[in-house]
């Protein structure tokens, strides 16, 4: 891959999302790789310059390593489109639909795929009849945050009304779900419709089970298990759905589903999609790749040369 006919890339990080610190760590990873291959890359920062400064200053393609709101939910993408710039990860359409977790269930549900139960709430009375409907324990989360901040594993009805007003904090949708108690297990994907490909699935298992924002970027008790230790039919079985996951959305290019497997029947149950996965030292899609053999700057590399618009031809 000659690194110079990627041309002038901009790598977008930091936005000003709750995930800023955490794509700050994802962008400066990136930037050195892409610059360690050669490629003409440069840090920047849409919370502290104007989109349209890509585009006067001549950038040929953008590296998205922004998470959450502003920078993984369309609006960037939308920008990136008028301007004819290619960028990585899903389109316009695919990144505000997988941000979005109860549109992303409706259409997985309307696909046949498999995901946990749930309701929107709207107040603390309705995340209370949420928990009685939906049994202990219940997740309570923001419908448009990541990085499970905003999120509350609610044990007792009593915890109802201090978790929805930590969720309601993040975003005024809020949605209550089902807990599935099993195996916590990620997937990356890479590639286009018929040539995406899912890598190796990954086993989480952090401290009493709490994979929360500190156990995913800033502490090393959490244990990431590649290869996974599941049976082989398993994972190639839950490899398939998240294929049908991504597709189902219309992603393209990279992203990463996190996935529930029922302890006690052994089904997985789709949890959400990321379309702008981390990269820091602690992320996940890094260590997946690094299983089939993909350093990340090969990885980084690659998904740069995937970047596309939705209203060009996807390039190879």
């Amino acid at each position: 891959m000659d690194a110079k006919a990627l041309g002038k890339v901009a790598v977008l990080l930091g936005g000003r999302s709750a995930e800023r610190e955490v794509s700050l760590m994802s962008g400066t990873g990136v930037l050195a790789a892409l610059k360690s291959k050669g490629v003409d890359a440069h840090a920047f920062d849409p919370a502290e310059r104007d989109l349209g400064e890509l585009k006067r200053e001549g950038f040929n393609r953008v590296f998205i390593a922004l998470h959450g709101r502003f920078g993984e939910d369309g609006t960037v993408q939308g920008a990136l489109e008028i301007m004819g710039i290619p960028y990585t990860g899903p389109g316009v359409m695919a990144s505000s639909v997988a941000m979005d977790k109860l549109m992303t269930k409706r259409i997985w549900i309307a696909e046949g795929l498999s995901t946990p139960a749930w309701r929107q709430v709207h107040s603390a009375a309705e995340t209370r009849a949420a928990f009685e409907a939906l049994g202990s324990p219940m997740i309570v989360k923001p419908v448009r945050e990541g990085s499970t901040i905003g999120l509350t594993k609610v044990m007792t009805a009593d915890q109802c009304e201090a978790a929805y007003a930590l969720a309601s904090g993040q975003d005024p949708m809020v949605m209550c779900e089902q807990f599935i108690a099993g195996d916590e297990v990620t997937i990356p994907v890479l590639g286009t419709g018929a040539q995406a490909r899912a890598l190796p699935v990954i086993r989480i298992v952090a401290p009493d089970g709490n994979y929360d924002y500190q156990h995913k970027y800033f502490t090393d008790d959490t244990k990431y298990l590649v290869p996974c230790g599941l049976p082989e039919g398993e994972e190639a079985a839950i490899q398939a759905l998240v294929l049908q996951a991504f597709r189902a959305l219309d992603c393209r290019g990279w992203a990463r589903a996190d996935v529930m497997i029922d302890a006690k029947t052994r089904q997985p149950y789709l949890l959400e999609i990321n379309t702008s996965p981390g990269m820091t030292s602690h992320s996940l899609v890094p260590m997946s790749a690094r299983a089939t053999g993909l350093s990340y700057e090969d990885l980084c590399l690659q998904v740069l040369a995937s970047a596309a618009l939705d209203n060009a031809p996807h390039q190879a």
